[in-house]
């Protein structure tokens, strides 16, 4: 990534420089505006002047201060720039502009991101879709994504703020201001993304290498998303915001489909991301203090009783339907002996992760839908499968065929059932004041659930049939099958909630929620212990030619259930 190549001493070199540059900027305009020989205006004058100037304008009243700096049509008077701007080491001043300062920029809604990623570390690899399991019938996604888009798109932020500002769309910063803000705000992050990746050492889930958290493409992302939104999403449209926020959130995801980065990697860096961005302008809020300024926010505070329209990133917990048994499997015919116990399983609360948006046509209802990713842990299932591996040794071992065998083993590919959902619907909004309200909605959608593997493994010789006795051959396999597989019908699901929305400030919202949804799925175990025969010793099958079995069947047990699920989070909102 290359704005985390950049070196720290080279940004701080620049940095520096330009805060010299908007620092120097008041002595030359003072000595422009000396060497004018200026008159004060009298009332009368000064109000003429504000009857003829355009909406754009900001008149200076005779009686105030001249400014220290000021690029203006007159020496009375401030003009907005019209047209392109490319005067990128030109500090126009906005004196009318209240200064900001270092407080008014922090709203710390990094820190809560930053955390829901580190607590959902423990939980990273239960979001992983498994790509190679062939018994996944419908995915959201194509098999084997990759894209190269999410390379460019973590620049989208910075590039928008850039080109607005270009196109002579004026912001929050004049151009030193900015650009000192936005090398600031990189730096800080690339510090802290470094810091921790290379302390942390996580490895990447393709394996690859290990520097996976936080993202650096997703920190990258939301920094660029988050000087759009201060510079255009808080002075002049939140759309900017939504925008910003929104393809942000979308390189985050391209990441975790990329097999690049887990979930967890994902929401720390845009934590980091928002974090950086904000100390980043209070510093230079501190720096620059009311040089360069050109606007200010218009509403510090969203209104929820006039703008209830959100974006939000949503982390709760998830519980509900807690067991599944499911009918005896059909072993009538196998010819060995096996537990015939009903497959019982005990789920322990998922880890629920959602993006969710909503407009609202006036102050009470809206439309809006819902993504989300919910992992749900099987506990013992890694037992389970110890115990499975220690019968499929005995079953070997018993024969001639564990002299081909060199190495035989159960893996447990996933230990939770992921439910990815999709839902749209109505949403309802009930002011309680300007800062607080109640919400819910009807929603209804679609639940696929991916699969829960646990897979063979056999290193070894084929084996062979001479003189009425399997032996060993030269030809060596490496194979790999389901031994066992659970999986779910994918089906429509109905949802509601309620919710409690806190305006924080800067467009941002905090909210609480308790979510339901209801499905009903059908549950099928696939169990297949020596489908491997057919790979490793085929001749095996020749004797139950005509027979409605062999010991390489699969064999299934299915159940139908009505489930009925709760979530329980928070939510990051931007509002708009």
């Amino acid at each position: 990534m290359r704005i985390i190549n950049i070196t720290l001493p080279a940004l701080f070199l620049l940095f520096t420089s330009l805060t010299a540059i908007a620092a120097e900027a008041p002595d030359s305009c003072r000595n422009d505006l000396e060497a004018a020989s200026v008159e004060a205006l009298t009332a009368d004058e000064a109000d003429a002047m504000a009857e003829a100037a355009a909406p754009d304008t900001v008149v200076i009243n005779a009686d105030d201060e001249l400014p220290m700096c000021c690029f203006a049509v007159g020496p009375s008077y401030y003009r907005k720039y019209r047209g392109p701007d490319f005067h990128f080491f030109k500090n126009t001043t906005n004196y009318s502009i209240k200064p900001y300062t270092f407080i008014q920029d922090q709203t710390w809604v990094g820190i809560p991101v930053f955390i829901a990623g580190w607590i959902a570390k423990s939980e990273k690899k239960a979001f992983q879709q498994n790509y190679k399991n062939s018994n996944t019938r419908i995915r959201l996604i194509k098999y084997n994504f990759h894209s190269e888009v999410d390379n460019y798109t973590q620049f989208s932020g910075i590039a928008l703020t850039a080109g607005l500002k270009m196109a002579g769309v004026e912001g929050r910063s004049s151009w030193p201001r900015l650009i000192a803000s936005s090398l600031a705000s990189y730096g800080v992050m690339a510090a802290f993304v470094n810091g921790i990746k290379y302390s942390a050492k996580e490895m990447r889930p393709d394996e690859s290498t290990k520097n996976s958290w936080p993202s650096g493409h997703t920190a990258t992302a939301f920094v660029g998303a988050t000087i759009l939104h201060k510079e255009y999403g808080l002075t002049r449209s939140p759309w900017y915001s939504i925008a910003g926020y929104t393809v942000a959130t979308a390189t985050g995801v391209m990441r975790v489909l990329n097999n690049r980065h887990w979930i967890s990697d994902v929401l720390s860096g845009a934590g980091i991301g928002i974090l950086s961005t904000e100390l980043a302008y209070g510093i230079c809020d501190l720096l620059f203090k009311d040089r360069g300024l050109l606007m200010n926010d218009l509403n510090i505070h969203p209104d929820l009783s006039k703008n209830p329209s959100f974006f939000a990133i949503s982390m709760g917990l998830g519980f509900g339907n807690k067991h599944l048994v499911l009918p005896d499997f059909d072993f009538e015919g196998y010819g060995v002996e096996h537990d015939d116990k009903p497959m019982s399983l005990e789920f322990g609360n998922a880890t629920a992760v959602g993006v969710e948006a909503a407009y609202f046509f006036n102050r009470y209802i809206g439309v809006g839908a819902r993504l989300r990713v919910k992992a749900t842990p099987i506990k013992k299932w890694s037992a389970f499968a110890t115990d499975e591996e220690i019968i499929m040794k005995e079953k070997f071992e018993a024969t001639e065929l564990w002299d081909g065998v060199q190495y035989l083993r159960l893996k447990v590919q996933s230990d939770h059932i992921t439910e990815f959902a999709a839902d749209a619907g109505i949403y309802f909004n009930l002011p309680l004041s300007s800062r607080f309200a109640l919400g819910t909605k009807v929603l209804a959608g679609r639940s696929v659930m991916d699969d829960v593997d646990v897979d063979g493994i056999l290193k070894g010789f084929k084996m062979k049939r001479v003189n009425g006795r399997f032996v060993p051959t030269d030809y060596y396999i490496d194979t790999k099958w389901d031994y066992i597989n659970l999986s779910a019908t994918n089906s429509f699901k109905f949802g509601s909630g309620l919710s409690l929305t806190y305006a924080h400030k800067n467009s941002f919202s905090w909210r609480v929620f308790l979510d339901y949804d209801y499905a009903s799925k059908t549950y099928t175990a696939s169990y297949s212990p020596l489908k491997v025969i057919e790979e490793f010793a085929p001749q095996i099958l020749e004797q139950f030619e005509g027979y409605n079995w062999n010991p390489a069947m699969t064999f299934k047990s299915s159940i139908h259930k009505h489930l009925h699920q709760w979530v329980a989070g928070g939510a990051l909102c931007v509002s708009f």
